[in-house]
């Protein structure tokens, strides 16, 4: 644990020192990435031996804030959150040194101070074991991220999105303190972890405080009705602070929930219900909103509410499993989810990092701006192609793995119900494929507008591949994706801990792990042959390639005697028998097509919105008609001293009549 805190403690200070260093000064990044590097490789090196051995490591020290103690450890659960974040981390900072190279300094300094601040918070969060250290961990982390997000770039776009974040981040924040204010009530005023584990659901309004954990982890979780700040967040942020936000961070929030679950006991089988419908319902609206998207960046953030749904659906079989007393289900589901918090690190790091390489070259994240960048990007596209597949959950990737596991698990449940359930968890199942067919038509939508055909703009037409800072993290990422699929049942056995942990000895035993790891058996053996087919099959195409380069002919262009790139395909067209004819009229693009009028008509053009239904037809009404009831109040800002004293006085006195009302002082 001594290593933990020491890496922490590092970051903060070499975020500081870069802050602090000259304008000129790049070696300064560079350093600091270094610092990140050695900080990750000391974090991950205990958080393995915790897996490996299943041997909890703890850390107290003195700490003068009242109910609060410095009090970090590190169990299962913490150490397999802990790895992707600092593996995540490092590669991240090694991005970000070659993305902000021609920042302005002065922007770039912020950036990394806040990069820095952000990842000590992330690691505060998964070590704390006091109510106060870990409340404090994860505002540091909101308040960090926010600042990235607002400040990492310029512009109104970025204002903004930091604000929904900001606003969606404290919203979680008060969930969660109304959280452990009740469980530290319960637990006769203390507040760390293992008093509180200790009185565990006993006396508990446990519909409130599963409730509230909810809402306080699911905002940063991305789960439905609470992602909005998702897509504007990570669309805005600077690309190596959207794969780490992605790929790492929110995670967290199911990170949160999971912890919530050891501190509680055994969740009612409701619970599991309610996970599952929330997960299976953001995996649908986050692929079909990802569908129709214009901006890379966004279609990506999307997909991420697509995956933490998936997850989240995981969680929702684990808890039912444990509930109902069956092993499989809940062994299937928890192992799926936990085995997709790896996968999502890896993908969506790789797939955030390939855009932002795009976007440093084209200057643009616009899809109908850009158009044939694998010729002239080859090892970027390479990455992205990968990643896509990965992501989309085709074998032989690793996405695949852990989605079959859901798959496993849905079975397991249908096939071991009752006629409801069993009814329920089939129609589940097929629900489950459509998300992985709308994923793949996503996916291959971005691929093949933006790395196929011809350039849509001058812009996309110069690019090239940037420095090897920008597309040497995503090979390593791309290759962990092949490993990942490889060896799924590895990383299912390294997470045995995990599920004795969650579910106890008696449903995570060591037969039943490994029978759950058996499964995946097949999928990595499917992998390496569809591997090494796909390196055959590529030397072949290659060498044909080759041997036919001095003969070039032109497409038949149907008859136009000058081909153009508008003869192509646009992102709109791609995709608009999917966006527009087979979902719902709510979730489809809006198009506002112009009335012409008259002999010689203005100009006009034909808008196409994409915009988030929840966002535009339920928060920002909300938020307008709160703006305008509270605006009233602003009669009480006077600026003038001895009103404020008197609002003070008088809110005092009000709440000494009500505890003397209360506890019985007054008649």
């Amino acid at each position: 644990m001594s290593a933990i805190a020491t890496a922490i403690a590092l970051l903060l200070l070499a975020g500081l020192v870069t802050a602090l260093a000259r304008p000129s000064a790049r070696a300064a990044a560079r350093g600091n990435a270094v610092v990140i590097g050695v900080a990750a490789v000391a974090c991950a090196e205990p958080a393995w031996r915790a897996l490996s051995n299943g041997e909890p490591l703890a850390l107290s020290l003195p700490w003068s804030v009242p109910g609060g103690a410095f009090a970090v450890a590190l169990d299962p659960l913490s150490a397999f959150f802990l790895l992707p974040v600092a593996a995540l981390s490092a590669l991240s900072a090694l991005y970000g040194v070659g993305y902000l190279e021609h920042t302005d300094p002065r922007r770039a300094r912020t950036i990394w101070l806040c990069f820095d601040v952000l990842l000590a918070g992330m690691l505060l969060v998964l070590i704390a074991r006091n109510a106060v250290l870990f409340v404090v961990s994860w505002e540091l982390m909101s308040l960090a991220a926010w600042a990235l997000v607002a400040f990492g770039q310029a512009g109104a776009e970025a204002r903004r999105a930091g604000w929904i974040y900001l606003v969606a981040a404290h919203t979680g924040s008060v969930a969660l303190l109304l959280v452990f204010a009740i469980l530290a009530d319960a637990a006769a005023g203390q507040l760390s972890f293992e008093a509180i584990a200790t009185h565990g659901a006993v006396g508990l309004p446990s519909t409130w405080v599963l409730g509230l954990g909810l809402v306080g982890f699911g905002v940063k979780a991305g789960m439905i009705p609470l992602h909005v700040w998702l897509p504007e967040a990570h669309a805005a942020a600077p690309s190596h602070v959207s794969a780490l936000m992605s790929g790492a961070m929110v995670t967290l929030g199911l990170y949160g929930l999971l912890r919530l679950a050891v501190l509680l006991g055994p969740l009612p089988q409701s619970a599991g219900l309610v996970l599952a419908i929330l997960g299976l319902g953001g995996a649908l609206l986050g692929v079909a909103l990802a569908l129709h998207q214009r901006d890379l960046k966004r279609a990506l953030a999307y997909s991420s509410v697509e995956n933490l749904g998936l997850m989240t659906l995981g969680l929702g079989l684990a808890v039912w499993g444990g509930a109902k007393g069956s092993a499989a289900v809940a062994l299937f589901g928890l192992m799926a989810a936990l085995l997709h918090v790896w996968n999502h690190a890896a993908m969506k790091g790789l797939l955030f990092f390939a855009a932002g390489a795009v976007q440093h070259a084209a200057g643009t994240r616009d899809l109908e701006r850009l158009g044939g960048l694998l010729r002239r990007m080859p090892v970027t596209g390479a990455c992205f192609v990968l990643g896509a597949v990965a992501i989309s959950g085709l074998p032989p990737l690793n996405g695949f793995a852990s989605e079959w596991l859901l798959y496993r698990g849905l079975i397991e449940l249908a096939l071991g119900s009752a006629a409801t359930a069993g009814v329920v968890a089939s129609l589940a199942a097929a629900l489950l494929a459509l998300v992985g067919g709308l994923a793949a038509a996503c996916f291959l939508r971005l691929v093949g507008i933006a790395f196929l055909g011809e350039s849509r703009s001058p812009e996309a037409s110069v690019a090239h591949e940037g420095s090897g800072l920008l597309w040497g993290p995503a090979v390593l990422l791309a290759a962990a994706c092949v490993t990942l699929a490889l060896f799924p049942g590895s990383v299912v056995r390294l997470a045995a801990p995990v599920a004795g942990q969650l579910l106890g000895p008696g449903l995570a035993s060591a037969g039943a792990v490994q029978q759950t790891a058996g499964a995946l058996s097949p999928i990595g053996v499917a992998a390496a042959l569809g591997c090494a087919a796909f390196v055959v099959g590529a030397g072949l195409v290659t060498a044909w390639m080759r041997a036919r380069s001095g003969r070039r002919q032109e497409t038949w262009a149907c008859g136009y005697a000058l081909p153009s790139v508008r003869m192509q395909y646009t992102a709109r067209s791609f995709s608009e028998l999917l966006a527009a004819r087979f979902l719902p009229r709510w979730l489809a693009p809006r198009v506002r097509v112009p009335t012409l009028e008259g002999c010689f008509p203005a100009s006009a053009a034909l808008v196409s919105e994409d915009r988030d239904p929840l966002t535009s037809g339920v928060y920002e009404p909300l938020f307008a008609a709160l703006a305008g009831r509270f605006a009233r109040l602003r009669a009480l800002q006077q600026g003038n001293a001895h009103f404020y004293l008197t609002y003070i006085l008088s809110v005092v006195l009000v709440a000494l009549a009500w505890i003397s009302w209360r506890t019985g002082w007054m008649p």
